[in-house]
């Protein structure tokens, strides 16, 4: 199997707010491949796409009731400490509940948690030992 990811799928609670807040609180674009159903969202080299939580534990099989730490996050990588609070302050002037407010943090980087409409955890980051090329790729060192 190659080593990638293509799509991280999150399951949602209610897909039209979900659509609010990746759109007009993050500020993404849907893919025109969208539909009332499913969203997608172009990410650097892969997709972001929401989908009915029910439907999406139906599909895989599982059931579909759980809370809490769902025991992994999302991460945004930033170039600088400054882009990361000025994010941070943006999302929160947009009503975004911000988790953990920017830190340094005992790895040696800068980051800050916040939460989606369904609790999905967004890590904002700087981390000054993974350096980002033009696209915002992260530039995996040997």
């Amino acid at each position: 199997m190659e080593q990638r990811l293509t799509i991280v799928g999150l399951g949602v609670n209610d897909l039209k707010i979900s659509n609010h807040f990746y759109e007009e609180i993050i500020g993404w674009q849907k893919l025109p491949s969208s539909n009332d159903s499913i969203s997608f969202f172009q990410l650097n080299g892969i997709l972001l796409s929401l989908y009915p939580r029910e439907k999406l534990a139906e599909d895989a099989q599982v059931p579909h009731e759980g809370s809490g730490f769902k025991a992994f996050t999302l991460a945004y990588n930033t170039r600088t400490k400054e882009e990361v609070d000025s994010l941070i302050k943006a999302l929160e002037n947009k009503g975004v509940t911000i988790v953990k407010q920017p830190e340094e943090v005992f790895w040696g980087g800068y980051s800050s948690y916040i939460s989606d409409p369904d609790g999905n955890l967004w890590e904002i980051a700087f981390n000054p030992f993974l350096p980002l090329d033009e696209k915002g790729n992260a530039i995996g060192q040997e």
